[in-house]
C-alpha cells in the first residue's frame, strides 16, 4: 500500500526517521528508494565505503581517502567524462554500522552541486522469500543560477538512480556467488 508520493508506509518511515534533511527557498531535496535482491551485509559493505564509491558508483574513475575514516575524513573524487564535473571533494558525516546509515556532504570541486548533502541509509527485508535489502538515498542541493527546482531535481535523481541500479547490480552479483539460502516469510 503507497500513501500520497508514491512510498509505502514502511519507506515513508524510514525517510521520517532518518532522512531530515533542512531546505531554504533554493534548494531541492528528494527521496529515492530500490529494493536489492541481496542480503543488507552485502550491500551495506559496498554503501559503508566511503574511500571506495566507485566499486557501485559507475560515474566515479578514482577516489582518495586523506587519513584514515572517520567522521569528518575528506575523498577527492575523479568523475568521468560524460558529466559537468571533473572533481568534487566530499566529507563523511556520519557512518553507523548499527542503524546502516551513511551522510556526506559535498564540500568543493568544479560543478555545480553546492550544499550537496546526502543520506543514504540500509534496511532489512524479504524479498521473494529470500534476504533483500531497501536502499533509501536522499539529499538536499541548491538550485544553480539559471535553473529550476525541477530542473535540479531531476538531474540528481537521475545520478542517485543509476549509482542506486548499479549498486543493485553488484549487490545483486555478489548475492548469486553467496548463494544465500532462502529464509521462511515472516
Amino acid at each position: 500500500m503507497n500513501n500520497a508520493n508514491g512510498f509505502s508506509c514502511m519507506e515513508t518511515e524510514y525517510i521520517r526517521k532518518h532522512h531530515k534533511h533542512q531546505t531554504v527557498d533554493n534548494q531541492c531535496s528528494s527521496a529515492l528508494v530500490k529494493h536489492i535482491k541481496a542480503p543488507v551485509h552485502l550491500v551495506w559493505s559496498l554503501v559503508r565505503r566511503f574511500d571506495q564509491p566507485q566499486k557501485y558508483k559507475p560515474f566515479i574513475s578514482r577516489c582518495v581517502v586523506q587519513g584514515s575514516l572517520e567522521i569528518g575524513s575528506l575523498r577527492e573524487v575523479d568523475v568521468k567524462s560524460g558529466l559537468p564535473a571533473t572533481t568534487s571533494t566530499e566529507r563523511l558525516e556520519l557512518l553507523d554500522d548499527e542503524e546502516h546509515i551513511l551522510r556526506f556532504r559535498i564540500v568543493g570541486g568544479d560543478h555545480r552541486l553546492r550544499n550537496y548533502s546526502s543520506i543514504i541509509s540500509v534496511h532489512p527485508e524479504v524479498i521473494d522469500g529470500r534476504p533483500g535489502t531497501l536502499v533509501i538515498e536522499s539529499f538536499v542541493v541548491d538550485v544553480p543560477e539559471g535553473n529550476t527546482k525541477d530542473e535540479t531535481c531531476y538531474f540528481v535523481q537521475a545520478l542517485i538512480k543509476c549509482n542506486l541500479k548499479s549498486l543493485a547490480d553488484v549487490s545483486e552479483q555478489l548475492a548469486v556467488q553467496d548463494r544465500t539460502e532462502p529464509i521462511d516469510r515472516m
